[in-house]
């Protein structure tokens, strides 16, 4: 095909409708951006960094966090140092009840303790026979309930108070490394690991009783 001289290929024209529903897109978009961008600014001002765990709020809030992240174990470095040890205690005299239960009682002896000692017995280490004995005991479930925002911190000496949002006090004491840790558990960490080392007592007497007994049968 031969142009006509004179004849030049044209830009198409835009009609006002079509120049206002473009302008309209833009401005659209630009919306859709600027609110994307204060949702993200939101979202990252939320996620501020702790306080450090040298203080009450700080300790509070990684305890809160490794509940909801179903990590109980974690929650052990923010006990404080007596419950911690009780938690140490605990699992040494079980695992060493488990050893001899295991290798000295009778069978039908035997399977009764190792179902009621095991889980701390079997744990890897303290931390581990606390995280255990947290969740048979239902602490994890109880503090999934009461955790909220911290609202204050009362701190007079080496104690603390964490008063949160729904009104709920937690406890704390400073350790001697400056990390403060919960009180709550550890009343009962101790009576479990008093109790552990009473089993251990008589389970050491009794596997002396049934070695003796087993060395007096054998021909």
């Amino acid at each position: 095909m031969v142009e006509q001289p004179g004849s030049e290929m044209q830009a198409p024209k835009w009609s006002r409708a079509a120049l206002r529903a473009v302008t309209q897109s833009k401005l659209l978009l630009l919306l859709l951006g600027l609110a994307l961008l204060v949702e993200v600014g939101t979202k990252a001002a939320g996620r501020k960094p702790f306080p450090p765990d040298t203080t009450p709020a700080g300790a509070y809030d990684r305890i809160a966090l490794a509940v909801a992240e179903r990590r109980p174990k974690d929650i052990f470095a923010y006990l404080e140092t007596e419950g911690q040890w009780a938690s140490f205690t605990l699992h040494q005299a079980r695992k060493d009840g488990c050893t001899l239960v295991r290798a000295s009682y009778p069978a039908d002896q035997r399977d009764k303790l190792l179902g009621d000692w095991k889980d701390e017995g079997d744990s890897a280490d303290g931390p581990d026979a606390f995280a255990r004995l947290a969740v048979h005991r239902g602490w994890i479930a109880r503090l999934e309930r009461d955790l909220s925002g911290v609202e204050r911190a009362e701190v007079q000496g080496d104690r603390a108070t964490v008063v949160t949002a729904r009104g709920t006090r937690y406890p704390f004491r400073r350790r001697e490394n400056g990390i403060w840790g919960l009180t709550i558990f550890t009343a009962e960490l101790e009576a479990e690991a008093e109790r552990a080392t009473r089993d251990l007592d008589m389970v050491e007497r009794a596997a002396r009783d049934y070695e003796r007994g087993k060395g007096i049968t054998s021909p």
